[in-house]
């Protein structure tokens, strides 16, 4: 089994450009402002008065737990004082409100997810009966104890995180109450317990957290609307799971994968990345958001394969489930692929949901629609300050072997513990993401000899990289490391290009009527047929405002000749204008784009379009054909 390698010191690694201007604004903005102490409103619901009065099966205790772990993170990384404080004081309080059998939630006495409850009438979402979010709140209670503990150790967050695991194992170990009656989505939103319960296993080293975790998995792969190990090794679409709803499930695959860590069982491993390939295939936009909504009664579940509207949701809150599923899976495999979706979702889909003062936030994004910041207490707005927050941590990544790994690419710099070279220091020099050249200063305490591995994105074609000017030895390939094994020392170099040119990405949304003729011959015929095109350079998808000012919508008619005769891409201005993306077309004015994140000014109100409707061919054509059930995609 592979061995992974601990985290690195928050504190060390410092990220500017894009990246760091969201983390600074997420520090002065959401977690300095959103909970201060014990009488902000989101910690207020866990006083002893208000909760023994609480009879509501709301969700708003979450915020508690979402509010530690990027706190702590925060506090971690920066060591602001005044944010740590506000830590401290928060988390002390809330420890001082568990009572006797372990319980913090915001429930009141009979509504607790410990009271076996009478089943509710049978629902879409598969909704239990009154406490549908008590596990949930507890789950991010747990994750932030732990979070909070990791980096500012007091063994009363500890042994509060583990009265509640505890709490939950005699609670489903009893035989009357199944995880699978304490969440909606049939069961999804409570079996995201399996995370917490392998973290506790983590922290503590003791079976009966493992123990947890694995009675949750039991109770959701014997639940058939859930069924998620089962139906994951079957290979069904991530759609398809319970609801499909996609928060929750990704999650419940963060917590399936960490549990593989635990135990080994190489089936965990094959179901998680089963479904990963299933919801990056299918259902993610091209900034890489899990997305959804479309005819459907949710607005946050997947929608069937195949489906497409450039209209459909993001909602904030899968991104940061996607951001952590990736985050596993990198530690798990090492493999390029997985950094390269974090990078994906965070310089994207993550950016565009974040108001440049860091407080705002939008609960949806939308490829194609208005930007619109949602209100005060919405869980989009903890969860995006939580996926910020977890960039910096897989940023870089150090083997037991010395070999140091290069995940993510903008200016800033790492500090590292190194067991060849004593201390490591990385910096990089570089316009990235709105340019691809990067310069890399290697700075060794002593001379050692180890690797240093760089992701090469699998859109670089043609990348090469030098050594104090010198080309390196091998060719760097697209989707995978590159390892340099030398001897370094203070004052080495790394240059890295990274062709950066624009490519036109094509969508289609079809729909084809299957049946059978009266001879018995199958037929199929496509009776809906809409394409639409889109545009990336580099890690960066590209968005417009308004078309001509005023219209949410429009119909282009592509040239027939190479992509570069009408895809213009300029980089970043001297004067710090961001990189400009122009398409331009024969019968009307060129249509300019910029950054999709930064598209409309990042303002409350704007609009950005991503996807432009592509004109029918001359000819329509209503041919049966035979029916390949893959949507087609093309890169120009």
């Amino acid at each position: 089994m592979r061995r992974y390698a601990p985290a690195l010191d928050p504190a060390s690694i410092v990220l500017r450009g894009p990246l760091g201007e969201a983390l600074d604004a997420n520090l002065a903005g959401r977690l300095s402002h959103f909970i201060v102490d014990e009488t902000s409103p989101a910690i207020a619901l866990f006083a002893p008065e208000r909760r023994a009065r609480n009879e509501e099966g709301d969700w708003y205790g979450e915020h508690a737990g979402k509010w530690l772990g990027a706190a702590a993170k925060a506090a971690a990384r920066s060591g602001d004082a005044r944010l740590l404080a506000n830590l401290r004081r928060v988390t002390d309080f809330l420890v001082s409100t568990q009572e006797a059998d372990g319980y913090l939630g915001t429930y009141a006495p009979q509504r607790r997810f410990m009271r076996k409850q009478a089943p509710k009438p049978a629902s879409w979402d598969g909704a239990p009966s009154v406490r549908t979010w008590d596990i949930w709140t507890h789950a991010y209670l747990i994750l932030g104890l732990l979070e909070t503990h990791k980096h500012f150790p007091e063994p009363r967050y500890l042994d509060a995180a583990r009265r509640i695991g505890r709490l939950c194992l005699r609670t489903l170990s009893a035989g009357d109450i199944d995880i699978t009656d304490l969440g909606n989505h049939f069961g999804m939103s409570a079996t995201v317990l399996l995370d917490p319960a392998v973290e506790l296993y983590f922290a503590t080293g003791e079976q009966e957290f493992l123990d947890l975790a694995l009675t949750v998995l039991g109770q959701a792969d014997a639940h058939p609307p859930l069924a998620l190990l089962t139906r994951a090794l079957a290979g069904v679409d991530a759609a398809e799971i319970a609801t499909g709803k996609a928060y929750q499930l990704a999650w419940n695959l963060v917590g399936l994968a960490k549990l593989h860590r635990a135990s080994g069982h190489a089936d965990y491993l094959r179901a998680v990345q089963a479904l990963w390939r299933s919801i990056r295939e299918r259902h993610l936009t091209l900034g890489g958001g899990p997305w959804g909504g479309v005819a459907h009664r949710s607005r946050e579940v997947f929608n069937a394969p195949g489906a497409f509207s450039p209209q459909a949701y993001v909602e904030t809150c899968s991104t940061l489930a996607w951001i952590q599923l990736n985050r596993e899976l990198l530690a798990i495999t090492g493999e390029a692929r997985y950094a390269e979706e974090i990078e994906r979702s965070a310089y994207n889909d993550l950016l565009a949901a974040q108001a440049p003062d860091g407080e705002d936030w939008c609960y949806y994004v939308f490829p194609n629609g208005r930007r619109v910041h949602t209100t005060y207490w919405r869980c989009c707005k903890s969860s995006g300050a939580m996926a910020v927050e977890e960039v910096p941590g897989v940023a870089y990544s150090l083997g037991e072997d010395g070999a140091t790994t290069v995940n993510l690419y903008g200016a800033g710099s790492a500090r590292i513990a190194h067991p060849l070279a004593g201390e490591l220091a990385l910096a990089q020099d570089t316009a990235y993401p709105f340019d691809g050249d990067v310069r890399l200063r290697v700075a060794p305490r002593r001379a050692a000899r180890f690797a240093l591995r760089l992701r090469i994105p699998s859109w670089a074609q043609g990348a090469r990289v030098a050594v104090n000017g010198a080309p390196a030895e091998g060719e760097p390939a697209p989707g995978d490391y590159f390892a340099i094994e030398r001897e370094w020392r203070d004052g080495d170099e790394v240059v890295l290009r990274l062709p950066m040119r624009p490519v036109a990405h094509r969508a289609l949304n079809r729909n084809v009527q299957e049946s059978r003729a009266p001879d018995g011959s199958a037929v199929a015929q496509e009776v809906l047929h809409h394409e639409y095109v889109g545009f990336s350079c580099g890690p960066l998808v590209y968005a417009t405002g308004l078309i001509d000012g005023f219209k949410t919508e429009e119909t282009v008619r592509l040239p027939d000749a190479p992509s570069a005769d009408w895809l213009h891409w300029s980089p970043p201005g001297a004067d710090g204008a961001p990189p400009r993306l122009e398409l331009r077309l024969d019968y009307r004015a060129p249509l300019a784009f910029e950054p999709y994140y930064r598209a409309g000014g990042r303002a409350d109100g704007a609009w950005r379009l991503t996807w432009l409707s592509l004109a029918p061919p001359a000819t329509a054509a209503h041919e049966d054909f035979a029916h390949d059930p893959r949507p087609p995609s093309k890169n120009w």
